[in-house]
């Protein structure tokens, strides 16, 4: 190959090199997207699990979004309120106090206190339970299946089955929500952190049906609706709530409940 030839050939690729580069930069400078400076510090503030608990895809999206205006500045459910002060600090807003809450399993029917129709062996997952005879094994349509559906998706390891019963520890609970939604029986629900009684059941049946299915199943009886001093307490379907904004916990509901399904936390 000649001299001249060689020549060429750099001539023609650093020619080449030199307009790619020239086209890439006046793309870069073209389609360039602003990003808004509040947007990088609302993402830097938030945690970063990405656990998607605040309905949007990920910290990104939900730092977006506060920017935008389409979500609170305290609608990241992991980092809480200081979280959300911090992010109202940079979006120029007064932050509003909000209220720490963790997961709660609505059932406290385990392998010792609930009938059982059969003995199931099979995948361990919840959503796939329901489509077994009798919607699982326990005789109580309404009760945790125990098939771990919500550890699985839980990214705080603050969810265990024990002994048939899912139990959430809520000191690990960061209230993302995960456990909720994949709940085939809607048992699970995010309550006050602080809240001292719970109801510990979701059954839906009639007293006579629910204790013949589970010893501590709420029948319904409606005592601790009648003997509640700030009628924060409502029974519907034969199934007790509390209503947390109303409760004084006096902790009548609970020595009233001849079933022990209201119970007291520490």
């Amino acid at each position: 190959m000649s001299t001249v030839s060689v020549v060429i050939a750099m001539a023609i690729v650093g020619g080449s090199g030199l307009f790619i580069g020239l086209f890439l930069g006046i793309a870069a400078i073209k389609f360039r997207v602003n990003v808004d400076e509040r947007e990088e510090a609302v993402l830097a503030a938030l945690p970063g699990n990405n656990c998607g608990g605040c309905g949007f895809p990920g910290c990104s999206g939900l730092a977006l979004a506060i920017v935008k205006g389409e979500a609170a500045v305290d609608a990241c459910p992991v980092g809480g309120e200081a979280v959300g002060k911090v992010i109202a600090g940079i979006m120029g807003v007064e932050a509003q106090e909000t209220v720490r809450k963790a997961a709660f399993v609505k059932c406290q029917g385990d392998l010792d206190k609930t009938a059982m129709d059969y003995e199931y062996f099979g995948a361990q997952d919840c959503r796939m339970l329901t489509f077994v005879p009798n919607g699982g094994p326990k005789s109580c349509n309404y009760g945790c299946l125990g098939g771990g559906s919500c550890v699985k998706v839980c990214p705080f390891d603050a969810i265990h089955v024990v002994n048939g019963v899912a139990v959430v520890d809520r000191e690990a609970c960061m209230a993302c929500g995960k456990c909720v939604e994949v709940c085939p029986k809607s048992l699970i629900e995010l309550i006050p952190y602080d809240a001292k009684y719970v109801v510990a059941c979701n059954s839906k049946d009639k007293g006579q049906d629910t204790s013949r299915k589970c010893m501590v199943g709420c029948i319904g009886c409606q005592l601790c609706k009648k003997n509640c001093p700030s009628e924060a307490v409502d029974v519907v379907d034969f199934n007790a709530a509390i209503d947390y904004e109303k409760c004084t916990e006096c902790g009548i509901c609970m020595e009233k409940c001849p079933k022990k399904t209201i119970l007291r936390r520490a």
